[in-house]
């Protein structure tokens, strides 16, 4: 977590938001793996089942509805001992980073990240999810997303 990366303010803050929601809505994880752009972003989330079409519009609207709360967007900082006590840190070394950066999305989301974010929610314009797909075999729920 040490290096930060050159991500678009605007799409990464719409991307902690849609894993919040993804935990909230479908009761999983935070994403598997992630590809953020500025264009179009996408989510992996391990899941059980496919969404069906009526899921995938209420989480879209529910990640709407987020963001037109206007919510501002904070950081603070913990001890790595302190993070691990609230956090996934299986990706992050202790010993490169002692101290853990923590965004916060109003009191909707909070998780460690070393991304660039916006200041408040009103700054995402017209998030949508594209596409999204299902694989059986792995249970991986693919969402494609774009501002």
């Amino acid at each position: 977590m040490s290096e930060k990366k050159n991500y678009y303010a605007p799409m990464h803050t719409a991307e902690h938001i849609l894993n919040g929601t993804a935990v909230k809505i479908f009761g999983c994880r935070r994403s598997e793996n992630c590809h953020i752009e500025r264009k179009k972003s996408k989510c992996d989330f391990i899941l059980e089942k496919a969404p069906d079409e009526e899921d995938i519009k209420r989480f879209e609207q529910a990640i709407k509805d987020v963001i037109a709360l206007n919510l501002d967007v904070t950081e603070s900082f913990l001890s790595y001992e302190e993070a691990a006590k609230q956090f996934d840190l299986h990706r992050i070394k202790k010993e490169e980073n002692p101290k853990i950066r923590i965004v916060s999305i109003g009191n909707y989301d909070k998780c460690p990240c070393i991304g660039e974010h916006v200041k408040n929610t009103s700054e995402i314009k017209n998030f949508r999810i594209t596409t999204t797909s299902y694989d059986e075999e792995t249970k991986i729920f693919r969402v494609r997303f774009k501002i």
